[in-house]
Formats: C-alpha cells, structure tokens, sequence
C-alpha cells in the first residue's frame, strides 16, 4: 500500500479518540433508533453485523458517531474502536483488510473486542462477501456495524448475506423527532398509549388531549414543507429548506449515485421519471401511463423505480389480498418523506393552499409513519379497492386481523359515516373490530357517530369501532411511540 501514512493520517483525523481527544461535535439529541443500536452493541444476535440502511443525509453518521462516544464513555478502548467512510477519495480502491491492517499496525489491540464501524460500505467492491466471511470467521471477535444508502438489487448479493446481517431501516425524521430536533414543546401528556386504548377513551379524554394538541398543526404543516432530513429540517427559511433538499436529492443522489452504482447514462429520463412520481404521489402506479406521458420504454420506466426504492426515495405499497388478482394489480407509490414532491416542484408553502396535493401529502406522511413504526414487527401492510372502486388508502394486516385506515385531510366539518362507505365495506367484508380515519379537524377526534356503533360497518359484529384521530396528532403519537413496544391495536 503507497502512502501509508498520509492514510493513517486520515484515518487518525476520523478516529480522533485514539489521541486521547474527544469523539466529534455531535448532538446531544438522539434518534430513537440510538437504543436500538445500543442494544445491538451490547448484546448481538447470534454473531450478527448490523447493517444501518437509509437515505443520504439522513443520520446514519451521526448515529454510528454517538454510539462510538458512548463505548469510549463506557470505558471501551479507543484503539479497538475503528471508523471508516468510503466516501472519501483515499479509501477508494483500498481493500477493507488493508485497513485493517493499517489500523493495527499504528494502533495494537487492546484485550476485548474490536468495534469495527464502516460508512457506506456500498462503496467498496464485493462487500457482501467480505462481511459475510467476518461474520463466519471472526466469531465474538468482531463487532461490526455498516451504512449503506443504497440496497442491492442483485437477488444474488442479497442472499449472500443471509442470516449474516440484522438490517436497520432509517427513514428520515418522524414528526415526534422533527419537533424534538427543533427543540419545540412535546405534548404534555408523558405516553397517549395505543390507538386500541384511545378506542376506550371518553368524550372528556378526546376532549382534553386535542385542546392540548391544538397547537401541533403549524409544525405539522411546516414539517411537511421543510422535511424529515436532519440538515434541512433545522433550516430556519422554508424555501431554503427546500432549495438544499432538492438540490441534495437531483445532484447528489440521483446524478452521482445513480450513475456511481447503478451506471446510469441518461440521468434526464430519470429525473422525468421521478418528477412524474412526485407529482402523483400516493398515486396508483401506471406504468403504461408513465410511458405514454414521457415516451418512454416499459423496462425503462420500471428500472428506475426499482432503483428508487433502492435508495429509499421511495415505498410502494401492494394491494391487500393474495391471489393472482392481487398479484396483476398495480402498486401505489409514496415519496419517502413528505417534503421530496414540494422540494423537487419548487412549490414553496403553495401546498398548504392545495387541497387535493395536501391531502396526498398527508396521506403519504401518515404511511411513512406507521409503517416505519410496525415495520419490524410482522405487521403486512396493503391498500384495498373493491370491484365497484371502493376503496381503504391503507390496511395493516396481522396474525388474524386486518385493521383499516383511511385519510381524509380536508375542511368539511366532522367526518361521518357517510364518508365512509369504503372503509365500512371492507370492515363489514373483514369483520374487522376496528378501524380509524385520519381527519384534519380536532373537534373530529372521537368515535365515528359518537356511540361506536357504525351504520353498515360490522353488521356480524356490532359492537365495531371507528375512531378519528386529527393528523397531526397521529403522526406525533406513532413517532412517540417508537423505541416502545406497544401493540399497534
């Protein structure tokens, strides 16, 4: 290896600990995912790596910084504690073991295990194999945790870490950690439960707990415009929010990164693409459309969106059911954080005067939250639509009960049954015991006709519940929940 110590030089400047000095600036806030990581460091699950997968920008650095800063306060050695990105131009072409070996000939190894934490490791060729070999060979040895901002569409790559990785999903900021990041006043309420326990609520309690979550609506409109992404939701100027987020997202993520992982040549159909989808988002994905509009090509077209979802800009939600009917139904596609469509469309705070868009937004930010929330949990997630174009924008699906939700983000009063008949179809279809709306309105908080008893829905079961929460509300409270095992019902 040429220029071994400037490399180290390098090294040493990211690994600043091993002098004796302190970990970088970081934080004092933390993302809930933190203690998940903890947790892994402590105790790993049958010689497991962890592999912290999310969008650029989204945090993953700063995590893998603050768990470092806390092994060092737990009186872990520092020089067993070694830091690498790969984004950085000297590590290119340098093989992992290279590293190592570097880093143990400048710094000898202290008893106890190594902590190897690798920054976008997607960067460095053949990682699969390389961990995978650790993980089989270097057994309570090693503990190793790796970030990656893209996932690997090669079936083969995938199954090559099998059972040899646990994987973390990091999505940018719920609204809970948004408002938290921003140091603005949390609920007084300590812990709202679960929506199955508000279910049992009185008017009183409904009552109460919106008088006191009144004030969440501008911050949750704000967050829909500013974003989850940690650097710009700490912006102060909306517009300049968005100016650095879109200018994240086409330059760096869509320009370089496609090209870097995936070769693409012709980044201007890619961003067509993407424009398309951020101006339907929550929208049923019709790639026939698509093509049509931009005049492109079907394999084209589906390319990019596999790519899409591999760098997290992404999810698509499937149809609930099983089925071949099921599996020849179209996907629905939502943006992976609610200020991507308003960001990339230059839109401003123009979304909040856009009744249609901004229910679209809500809609994609009230899934983002619940399936962050319940991802990890066994919890199967769908849309539903019945033969006579009924529909229910998001069903969870568990052991041996399907719970609807349905999105109505829009000033016209309380939401009735009669607004309902999508979800009252599916819930007297499912024999569902409960299902919830998503409204704008506080004075909508409370059971759907007050006595939860909903005409047309659960005729088999009478007593079925229907319960509204306001948006705001309900995305603070999934986001307040996670970290927290709570059943979701």
């Amino acid at each position: 290896m040429e220029n071994k110590q400037e490399i180290f030089s390098v090294l040493g400047q990211f690994n600043s600990w091993w002098n004796g000095s302190a970990v970088l600036e970081l934080p004092n806030w933390k993302r809930g995912a933190f203690h998940e990581i903890q947790e892994w460091l402590k105790n790993p699950p049958a010689h497991r790596a962890l592999m912290i997968s999310g969008a650029r920008q989204v945090g993953k650095t700063t995590l893998m910084l603050q768990a470092i800063q806390k092994l060092i306060a737990e009186g872990i050695a520092p020089s067993n504690i070694l830091y690498v990105t790969f984004d950085h131009p000297l590590f290119k072409g340098i093989t992992i073991d290279a590293l190592l070996r570097l880093w143990r000939e400048f710094e000898p190894a202290k008893s106890g295990p190594e902590y190897l934490f690798l920054d976008e490791i997607q960067m460095v060729d053949d990682w699969q194999i390389w961990l995978k070999h650790q993980v089989d060979f270097e057994k309570g040895r090693r503990r190793i945790a790796v970030t990656g901002s893209v996932l690997p569409l090669n079936i083969s790559s995938q199954e090559s870490g099998m059972g040899r990785w646990v994987t973390l999903t990091l999505p940018t900021l719920s609204f809970y950690e948004y408002m938290q990041l921003r140091k603005m006043p949390l609920l007084k309420s300590a812990s709202l439960g679960s929506f199955s326990e508000a279910l049992e609520w009185n008017q009183a309690k409904w009552m109460k707990v919106a008088e006191e979550a009144k004030y969440l609506t501008g911050h949750f409109h704000e967050y829909i415009l500013r974003g989850g992404f940690p650097q710009s939701a700490l912006v102060e100027s909306i517009p300049m929010a968005q100016k650095l987020l879109r200018e994240d997202i086409l330059d760096k993520v869509l320009k370089r990164d496609m090209t870097a992982f995936f070769g693409v040549r012709n980044i201007l159909e890619m961003e067509q693409v993407f424009l398309y989808l951020c101006l339907h988002d929550g929208g049923l994905l019709d790639i026939p459309e698509i093509c049509k509009s931009l005049e492109l090509k079907r394999p084209t077209v589906s390319h990019f969106i596999d790519l899409f979802e591999s760098i997290h800009l992404i999810y698509r939600l499937l149809p609930f059911g099983y089925g071949k009917q099921v599996l020849r139904a179209r996907a629905k596609v939502y943006l992976a954080d609610p200020a991507l469509a308003p960001s990339i469309l230059l839109k401003g705070k123009s979304l909040l005067e856009d009744p249609a868009s901004l229910g679209n937004a809500v809609e994609a930010t009230f899934y983002k939250h619940i399936f962050n929330r319940y991802n990890n949990h066994n919890i199967k997630f769908g849309y539903w639509r019945s033969k006579k174009d009924q529909e229910v924008d998001i069903v969870a699906e568990m052991e041996n009960e399907a719970i609807p939700f349905e999105v109505k983000y829009r000033r016209s009063g309380n939401t009735g049954s009669g607004e309902l008949k999508g979800l009252a179809e599916f819930m007297t279809e499912h024999q569902c015991k409960r299902g919830y709306v998503i409204t704008r309105e506080w004075n909508d908080f409370g059971l759907v006709e007050g006595d939860g008893k909903v005409k047309k829905i659960g005729k088999e079961k009478p007593t079925a519940k229907v319960l509204k929460i306001p948006a705001p509300l309900a995305c603070y409270w999934l986001g307040a929940m996670q970290g927290n095992e709570v059943a979701l019902l």
